[in-house]
């Protein structure tokens, strides 16, 4: 069963981790193929992709400049809607 995503808290411990704006790390694991989706998200940043040793998966890489906690909320909730994904 998938840990429930508590918003709130991810939101207060980004906002007491840094300050906005900041350079953000985003990486996200997704089946082979989908990785488009991805890129689609994040259109006018450089995403890096890297295979999984067994070619099922793209691990990808993106590192965006944020203006705040709810920008950073908003890519990881559009990045949720693409099936198999996994957000690190």
């Amino acid at each position: 069963m998938q840990k429930k995503f508590n918003k709130e808290t991810f939101k207060e411990k980004l906002e007491a981790n840094g300050q906005f704006p900041m350079l953000y790390m985003f990486k996200f694991i997704v089946p082979n193929g989908q990785e488009d989706q991805v890129e689609a998200i994040f259109p006018k940043n450089e995403v890096l992709l890297k295979p999984s040793s067994g070619g099922k998966y793209i691990s990808t890489t993106i590192q965006v400049m944020v203006e705040s906690a709810d920008e950073v909320i908003n890519y990881y909730e559009q990045a949720a809607s693409i099936e198999g994904v996994i957000s690190l």
